[in-house]
């Protein structure tokens, strides 16, 4: 090898070193707040699971934003005190609120009107809990990640949400965590520990396989890894796997930051035409915006099927 070309390896030595040491940022969100299946717990049990899911958040010291379904703060049809308090603890803890309507309807199902009146009746106690400590409510996550079946509802609900003073919060790493929360909370239910232990450590095995999907995909669509956005879901699974997951994810690389912060990324002013009736990851409505063929989808992960029919789920 002469003088030349072992300059040359050096320097793409370097240059790979540099980039695989390079620090991403990733923002959390956290949906279905404050509790997935807060009707399936008494009181006690539901405290307990949200407020070690603020410990974790506040242990490893990051951001995070939670998105709310304000029907999920009634119990036999009225307010519960106990369940806004849930809402309190979280804000108290630094960590932000979004709207995430009040009964988690559908664009794809409801017609326009009924949609928006979810989305005004979803903002009524939150608004007021982040009025109290001077904070305005910002942002908003589309249930089931369905932004509109044609251009013309999706153009008029952008259109809405903008003049209630809304950004819709995007996601990138997309996932099916909800298979493996379901799982996990049969496994509780019925006692089965080992089983439980079990869930938990393949959910974080795919929730890499998931991380590394779509900083393929990224670097794929942009030539980089973009600042990602996360979605998980307030459940028992993360409060006990938040702090395992966090692990996984720092290993990768990656520092936490605010939704704010992530969006900053000029990735996020892409433009996104997407109507099909799914709800999938913002790099792939992108990708789809832009005619990529069905080549560049390939690849992505899948929940092990023996988790999908032990949370009785027949499809992703």
């Amino acid at each position: 090898m002469n003088f030349r070309l072992i300059i040359v390896f050096i320097f793409f030595t370097i240059i790979s070193i540099t980039y695989s040491q390079q620090t991403h940022k990733i923002a959390v969100t956290i949906d279905d707040l404050p509790l997935q299946r807060i009707d399936s717990y008494n009181p006690s049990e539901y405290e307990n699971i949200f407020n070690k899911l603020i410990a974790e958040i506040k242990l490893q010291k990051t951001y995070a934003i939670g998105f709310v379904n304000e029907s999920k703060l009634y119990s036999n049809g009225k307010k519960d005190n106990r369940r806004i308090k849930l809402l309190e603890n979280w804000l108290n803890a630094g960590l932000e609120l979004g709207n995430h309507t009040y009964a988690h309807k559908s664009p794809h199902s409801a017609p326009v009107a009924e949609y928006e009146e979810d989305i005004l009746k979803g903002e009524e106690t939150i608004k007021e809990l982040l009025r109290k400590r001077g904070k305005n409510l910002k942002y908003f996550r589309h249930p089931f990640l369905n932004t509109g079946r044609t251009l013309e509802v999706k153009n008029e609900t952008n259109n809405f949400l903008k003049e209630h003073g809304y950004t819709i919060a995007p996601v990138t790493v997309d996932n099916s965590e909800w298979i493996f929360a379901r799982a996990y909370d049969l496994a509780s239910d019925s006692g089965k520990v080992e089983m439980m232990v079990k869930i938990g450590g393949e959910y974080i095995a795919y929730m890499e396989k998931r991380m590394e999907y779509w900083e393929n995909q990224s670097k794929a669509l942009f030539g980089r890894n973009i600042a990602h956005v996360l979605l998980i879901h307030a459940n028992k699974l993360n409060s006990d796997y938040y702090g395992s997951l966090c692990g996984m994810i720092r290993k990768r690389n990656y520092e936490f930051a605010s939704l704010d912060e992530a969006l900053k990324d000029e990735a996020y002013k892409s433009e996104d035409t997407f109507i099909r009736n799914a709800g999938i990851s913002w790099i792939h409505r992108w990708a789809l915006t832009l005619k990529k063929g069905k080549e560049f989808f390939a690849g992505e992960t899948a929940c092990p099927q023996y988790i999908m029919k032990y949370a009785k789920v027949e499809s992703e």
